[in-house]
């Protein structure tokens, strides 16, 4: 098993979860495989996959719409880190689902 493409992924901040939508090799395009998985098991693991982010606005000019806005992740390393993931707990792939 390994992790093909991620179709779509949320950081949840208030929750700490991570929603993560992809396709293994084996999976062809008509299907998905959805996780939600606790984000503090990335550091667990070693990773580290928020991106850097430059804030350009001091703390005075933060607004609501900044406090929404989706957290990056590094897409490459969010793969290993799924690879490993599932290669250590095969028991938590997901199914694939047709959609």
């Amino acid at each position: 098993m390994e992790i093909k493409e991620i179709v779509s992924y949320f950081l949840n901040a208030e929750t700490n979860i991570l929603e993560v939508s992809f396709r293994t090799i084996d999976d062809n395009d008509e299907v998905l495989r959805n996780d939600n998985i606790d984000y503090t098991v990335v550091g667990d693991y070693g990773f580290s996959l928020v991106t850097e982010s430059f804030d350009f606005f001091n703390d005075e000019f933060e607004d609501d719409l900044f406090k929404d806005e989706k957290v990056e992740l590094d897409e490459d390393e969010l793969v290993i880190f799924l690879n490993e993931y599932y290669t250590i707990n095969p028991d938590t792939l997901p199914r694939a689902e047709f959609y």
